[in-house]
């Protein structure tokens, strides 16, 4: 299969980036579809984790075309979002031309030490292979008693649900993305990494190791999405 239509679970960068290219103008609607309209008060509850203070600088990472962005910039914040896929900064620039899009590697951030007051990330750090790096890289640019805040895609706690929701991402998923996206192989791609990322407490402390203290989560719709939180000493 074609690697600019799809990754894989090698999850090369510049794979991952180019599949990203291929989905970003439709990307936030297929999200809304395929989640049924729950991405929405996920995007939501990551911002109230995230507690936001006017003047505060947030780095927003795999911030796609914007829309988990832009809610800081209402609150007052001094918003910078960054991306790995120039497609989708395209289409973020677009929407947002007020927001600070930057192209950037999460595992080589191109910021100085301690320059943001929180680091946000959601849904995309399961697309990174080496992700305890990118928690670290993360952890460098975080000021002293900042804030790391990862919304993603998790285990759902009730075991029958959990089985009826790998065989929704194995199944339909796939088959929803091919009657509305032009590039479904992505869509594959991202009900693989899905049903291979690891679990809440897993996840916990890989981000407690990366130097994150007071490491905390919350199950979001039954554990189907995670919020981990953790500061900076």
């Amino acid at each position: 299969m074609d690697s600019v239509n799809r990754a894989d679970l090698d999850k090369k960068s510049e794979e991952v980036s180019a599949m990203f290219d291929g989905v970003a103008p439709k990307y936030d609607l297929m999200n809304s579809l395929l989640s049924l309209g729950q991405d929405r008060g996920w995007r939501k509850a990551t911002v109230t984790a995230a507690e936001p203070k006017p003047g505060q600088r947030i780095l927003d990472v795999a911030a796609g075309t914007g829309a988990s962005s832009a809610p800081y910039l209402k609150e007052g914040l001094d918003v910078v979002a960054a991306d790995l896929s120039e497609g989708m900064l395209v289409e973020g620039k677009r929407r947002h031309p007020e927001i600070d899009f930057v192209r950037a590697d999460v595992t080589d951030l191109p910021f100085e030490d301690a320059e943001f007051d929180t680091v946000t990330m959601s849904f995309g750090l399961r697309n990174v292979a080496d992700y305890p790096k990118a928690l670290r890289e993360l952890h460098r640019v975080t000021k002293s008693g900042g804030t790391l805040v990862i919304c993603e895609f998790s285990t759902p706690t009730w075991a029958p649900f959990r089985l009826v929701y790998q065989e929704y991402l194995m199944r339909a998923l796939p088959l929803v993305a091919g009657l509305f996206s032009s590039n479904p192989e992505s869509y594959t791609y991202l009900a693989e990494t899905i049903s291979a990322w690891p679990a809440q407490e897993p996840l916990a402390r890989v981000i407690a190791e990366a130097g994150w203290e007071h490491v905390q989560y919350r199950n979001l719709t039954g554990g189907i999405v995670a919020l981990h939180r953790g500061s900076k000493a």
